[in-house]
């Protein structure tokens, strides 16, 4: 029944409003007489008369006050207030027109009672309402506790109290002195005991409300909650709050970036445009992780031109419909589909549309792709950097920013051996020329980019596990792909030519820790020896070839501070450009004779840090 009259239509609801109120307010002045005269009363004809009438002066006046428009699930103070003035202007009214009217028998103190009788069957009627349709009504609600019992806390309670979604019926607060206390008739519980109550009381989700906490606290908290397989929510920050726009859409389910302890820094707007705005920008790789979210921010600068180059096709068009939708009237794109190897057509591109600066982040990233596809991997991440990079000087491109990866640093692949000397080719070049601005910037994985384990897991949680990990003791540094893009852009922008630069990547997160997480984070128990009755299994199936149990950022000990926080600067030693280029003619006539051991050889020559940690696995050159 509560189900059906929730579902109506509002008109429809209005009408019931309106029938009740009229019965309510006919009844409340029988019970005016009645309680005046000490007995039952039935007036006369004329009498009768005016207590039928009183709808008709009374419903007119509740529509100006608003009664109708407001809904009663969500009834507050405001909205009785509104009832209190419109039943006393109907009272005073309806007392007015009976004396003027010469009606016999009508005492004065009946206006009176009429009006502290209708207040409260009116206002009571709405208030009976609003808990048989949302206070006590369970369907669909879940039982919720809230984390921490202060003023963000009880600003949350309240907003929860008109919803249909959750039923607070506790809070969670670290202070002693709140302990045991009732906030708007809700305990308020000790984190020490909280895990008992929540299970007693089928507990589905924790809400924090802890907007001043530190990281570290929330960061302490969000473990032990989720260790429990609970579902986290948490607020937005304290600057939201403040601004009163506190909402239960605004709660959000806490993910991994949440779990990694990092805190972001505010970009630096002219940092964020010196390259950019009303510049010609060229952004090869497009379609991937890193290329797209270098697009969708680079859009947002206001380019002259935003030229996106891409070879695989389907790519190339995801991003170019997701920054057509989005786009600004005062930016024009230009999509291009073709190798980072086709040096005529990028020293066309270059010279037509007069390219003012270049993020080169086409590569090929998959460690087990690329070292399955050695002399692949080699022409497309070294042959197509000295591509882009040589055309860049020879059409006089201002700016040149190269996307790198920790991996580079002491290479045990093929991946990051041919992004060490990728970046070698940028260092020399810049030692040769003053044409080009060149800068590497190199990071760590970032969420849910095409290589990192977080859609991997994702997806086998999903399929009920199990979930793969190499190694129980491989860690890994992440951020998130736009946070990355901006230090990205800023970094190109401190730049002077030849830099490293190194992008603060937080503390390194254990990658069994991260799956256990995401298991928990998903409401399920990670199934093991100590829990046989749990969900999701996690299994070990060894280090991938050339994969390294750690990852590091820097080769030397020599990183520099630079004018932004989270950028530091390596100082590294290359070869030179005349060394350099020598290497690649070798590099190319060993890929024409499919000479794998040769290939190796040279990357090692190039690289003496390179530590190859697996045969050469080349599906061109091992015997299948």
């Amino acid at each position: 029944m509560l189900k059906k009259l929730i579902t109506l239509s509002r008109s429809n609801k209005q009408l019931i409003l309106v029938f009740f109120d009229s019965i309510i307010l006919i009844t409340a002045l029988f019970l005016s007489f009645s309680l005046r005269l000490g007995y039952w009363y039935l007036p006369n004809y004329n009498i009768l008369l005016m207590i039928f009438c009183a709808p008709i002066i009374a419903i007119p006046i509740f529509i100006r006050f608003g009664l109708y428009r407001s809904i009663i699930r969500y009834i507050g103070f405001k909205s009785l207030w509104s009832v209190v003035k419109a039943v006393s202007l109907y009272a005073l009214i309806w007392g007015i027109l009976g004396f003027m009217a010469a009606i016999y028998g009508i005492p004065r103190s009946v206006i009176l009672i009429n009006w502290v009788v209708a207040l409260i069957s009116i206002a009571g009627a709405r208030l009976i309402a609003r808990w048989l349709l949302v206070d006590n009504n369970p369907i669909d609600a879940s039982n919720v506790v809230i984390y921490g019992a202060g003023s963000a806390g009880r600003q949350l309670f309240i907003a929860l109290m008109d919803s249909v979604e959750y039923k607070p019926i506790a809070f969670i607060d670290d202070n002693v002195e709140l302990q045991g206390q009732s906030i708007n008739g809700v305990n308020v519980i000790s984190s020490i005991n909280c895990l008992d109550y929540i299970k007693k009381h089928e507990v589905s989700e924790v809400l924090l409300a802890i907007p001043s906490a530190t990281r570290k606290r929330r960061d302490e908290i969000i473990n032990f909650l989720i260790s429990s397989s609970l579902v986290v929510r948490a607020l937005p920050s304290f600057s939201q709050l403040a601004q009163g726009k506190i909402k239960i859409e605004d709660l959000h389910e806490i993910s991994i970036k949440d779990l990694l302890g990092r805190s972001s820094v505010t970009p630096d707007k002219k940092l964020m445009e010196k390259n950019i705005t009303d510049k010609v920008v060229f952004v090869s790789g497009a379609g991937g992780s890193i290329g797209s979210e270098l697009c969708k921010q680079i859009l947002y600068l206001q380019p002259k031109i935003l030229i996106l180059y891409e070879l695989n096709e389907f790519a190339l068009y995801s991003i170019d419909n997701y920054l057509s939708e989005n786009l600004l009237p005062e930016v024009k794109i230009i999509s291009i589909l073709g190798s980072v190897n086709n040096k005529k057509r990028l020293s066309n591109i270059f010279k037509k549309f007069k390219v003012n600066t270049i993020y080169h982040a086409a590569a090929y990233k998959h460690v087990p792709m690329v070292e399955s596809n050695t002399s692949e991997g080699v022409l497309n991440n070294i042959f197509g950097t000295i591509s882009c990079a040589e055309t860049a000087i020879s059409e006089k491109v201002e700016t040149f920013v190269l996307i790198s990866t920790d991996k580079a640093v002491r290479p045990t692949n093929t991946m990051g051996a041919t992004k060490r000397f990728s970046e070698m080719v940028l260092q020399a070049l810049s030692k040769q020329q003053n044409i080009t601005r060149f800068s590497i910037v190199r990071f760590g994985n970032v969420l849910d980019s095409s290589g990192s384990v977080i859609p991997l897991f994702k997806k086998q949680i999903k399929a009920g596990g199990p979930i793969t990990v190499t190694d129980s003791k491989i860690i890994r540094y992440f951020m998130t792909i736009p946070e990355s893009v901006q230090l990205v852009i800023q970094a190109g922008s401190i730049g002077l030519g030849g830099e490293i630069f190194l992008l603060d990547m937080g503390k390194p997160v254990l990658i069994v820790d991260l799956a256990k997480k995401m298991i928990a984070l998903s409401g399920l128990q990670v199934k093991d020896q100590n829990n046989p009755g749990g969900d999701i299994e996690i299994i070990y199936t060894g280090l991938r070839y050339g994969e390294k149990l750690y990852e590091e950022l820097l080769i030397g000990d020599n990183a520099s501070s630079t004018s932004h926080p989270k950028i530091m600067c390596a100082n590294e030693d290359f070869l030179s450009w005349g060394k350099l280029k020598k290497i690649a003619d070798e590099l190319e006539k060993a890929i024409n004779l499919n000479d794998h051991k040769k290939l190796r050889s040279l990357l090692i020559k190039a690289i003496p840090e390179f530590k190859p940690q697996s045969e050469i696995r080349d599906i061109l050159y091992t015997d299948i």
